[in-house]
């Protein structure tokens, strides 16, 4: 397929996600993916790990170690110290969104490990967008863990062949990255299951054409919250590419406004982000329930889709400028 076709194929896509985005989505695609038992080990409590925990700096690099911590139920953090990744567990197979950088991917795989969870009962990896510091790893977790990699199909082009296209804002500025193998194409709205597990996709596309964010329920002790790990909303690009310039990529601002109003719909009682700064993680982690820093919030999201509105704005008047 020749660039050309490919460019109008998926803005077309993300055109159509536009027009649907802040609607009420029905989920009816469905994937019954395995869900064979994982084997029984001994997983540390929520307490233990969080108060073992390092303590990571606000401006932490990418490849910085950190402890895994237990987010809340069977939700856990297992990244770095500057980039999240979730491990989302089950007595079917465990899921994993996102995988760092070629760096820190064995930091993820050692932090699974450190919390009693076997690599091999990864069934699921799912990424929030095709950038090398967030799925840098996954071709590697692929081959450690043996799960089935999951993708929109922006996305998962860029995963499979390992390197960005135009389409992309940052284009002329992203590094290449690990190729991944058989990657399975998911669409906005679609439930992808692992044994009990059910997390939803989004597409919130802006960031990147293939930006996804993923909603999922954890429980502890009957207590149920909604976890959003809602993809980054900043409007950053390279020094060719405007946003406002309709032309060159058709619909792709319209469905970035779009992704922005739909995100503040989403059920989100806790909110997660890529870079877990952007959601001010560590001190929420911490804080107490009632506190001004709480993990849960259910203003999070729509509060988080405000800030990213003003800065896309912030943008486009840039953009303006007579220096742009």
């Amino acid at each position: 397929m020749n660039h050309s076709n490919q460019h109008s194929r998926i803005l077309q896509g993300i055109a159509a996600i536009s027009l649907s985005a802040a609607a009420s989505i029905g989920f009816a695609g469905c994937s019954a993916l395995q869900s064979k038992p994982t084997t029984a080990v001994a997983v540390p409590t929520a307490a233990a790990t969080n108060s073992a925990a390092t303590v990571c700096a606000a401006d932490a690099g990418w490849n910085d170690p950190a402890t895994p911590r237990n987010i809340f139920g069977n939700s856990w953090y297992v990244g770095t110290c500057g980039i999240t990744a979730i491990l989302i567990t089950s007595d079917q197979g465990h899921v994993l969104i996102d995988g760092a950088t070629e760096k820190g991917d064995p930091l993820i795989a050692a932090n699974i490990q450190a919390l009693g969870f076997k690599l091999s009962d990864v069934r699921t990896l799912l990424i929030s967008h095709e950038h090398h510091d967030h799925a840098g790893g996954i071709a590697y977790l692929q081959q450690v863990t043996g799960g089935t990699v999951y993708a929109r199909a922006p996305a998962a082009e860029v995963l499979e062949s390992g390197n960005a296209t135009r389409l992309d804002p940052q284009f002329l500025e992203l590094d290449a990255m690990a190729p991944v193998a058989a990657v399975q194409r998911i669409a906005h709205g679609q439930v992808l299951r692992t044994g009990a597990l059910e997390l939803t996709a989004h597409a919130t596309p802006g960031h990147t054409p293939g930006s996804t964010s993923w909603t999922w329920t954890s429980c502890d002790k009957g207590n149920c919250q909604q976890l959003a790990y809602v993809d980054s909303l900043t409007a950053i690009s390279d020094d060719v590419y405007k946003y406002s310039d309709d032309q060159a990529h058709p619909g792709y601002l319209a469905a970035f406004r779009a992704g922005l109003k739909y995100i503040a719909t989403l059920p989100c009682d806790i909110l997660l982000t890529p870079h877990p700064s952007a959601s001010n993680l560590w001190p929420r982690l911490d804080a107490k329930q009632g506190a001004a820093t709480a993990l849960v919030n259910a203003d999070a999201c729509r509060d988080y889709a405000a800030k990213a509105s003003i800065k896309l704005d912030q943008r486009l008047l840039k953009e303006q400028s007579p220096n742009q």
